[in-house]
């Protein structure tokens, strides 16, 4: 049986089945062959996403073929028909998406718009490791390099200071010191906005809340467990009966 992680070809990411799924529906579940423009146009899209510059260097990697066998993969997890041999990826994707064909199609629109973001901002790390949220891992960097932009923090501080001492909007820390050279040190911004309205438009501080790094790191923690975005009201709750455990 046909493997699409063959010839020693890495398996397919949350991003790319996802984007495998848009073509899917968009094919109507009627699998095109190797050799439809859709399947090319995905198989060379696929071969250029900016974490897989090494195995994208083999005639093997995501070629039209590889592509029309996950699409029968796709398939088989929707109706039982087609090829058995089917990864975990496929079954996780199909569950969160297959009965939201329009999700899908938002956000293989996203992916795509993120690749050139990325390409803008030199790739992305070959292995970086971090809670992946949704929508993969292409948005969920690119959600993460907008939040470290240091002008976007500098602002947010100075906003936050002329209305008094610094806070986390989750748990209420406050600096450990009044020192202003180390006030700031524990305090990192977050964006509010939903990763599915991810774009490159400029960033507002009434989009912005200021979180201590535990708080933070811990609040993308359950964004990604709970595959849906969690608002800073419902992420305080979260926290506050975590903390209580």
């Amino acid at each position: 049986m046909a493997r699409t992680h063959g010839h020693g070809n890495p398996d397919w990411t949350r991003d790319e089945t996802i984007l495998a799924l848009g073509l899917y529906f968009e094919c109507d579940g009627k699998i095109p062959q190797k050799d439809d423009q859709r399947v090319l146009e995905l198989s060379k899209f696929l071969r250029s996403l900016p974490y897989h510059n090494t195995p994208a260097q083999k005639e093997s990697f995501r070629n039209p073929t590889g592509v029309a066998f996950k699409l029968q993969n796709l398939r088989q997890v929707a109706t039982g028909k087609g090829l058995s041999n089917v990864s975990e990826m496929d079954r996780k994707v199909w569950a969160e998406f297959g009965s939201h064909p329009e999700k899908v199609k938002e956000i293989t629109k996203l992916i795509r718009e993120g690749v050139k973001i990325a390409e803008a901002l030199q790739g992305l790390p070959d292995n970086d490791e971090c809670d992946e949220f949704l929508e993969g891992k292409i948005i969920t960097e690119i959600h993460k390099r907008r939040e470290r932009d240091p002008k976007v923090r500098k602002h947010l501080l100075a906003k936050r200071r002329k209305t008094g001492l610094l806070s986390c909007d989750i748990c209420s820390v406050r600096p450990p010191s009044v020192d202003l050279k180390f006030e700031d040190a524990i305090f990192e911004a977050h964006h509010l906005i939903p990763i599915s309205t991810t774009s490159e438009r400029k960033t507002n501080l009434k989009d912005v809340s200021l979180l201590c790094a535990n708080c933070h790191r811990l609040l993308h923690r359950i964004i990604s467990s709970e595959r849906r975005w969690i608002g800073i009201p419902e992420g305080r709750q979260i926290i506050g009966l975590l903390i209580k455990m």
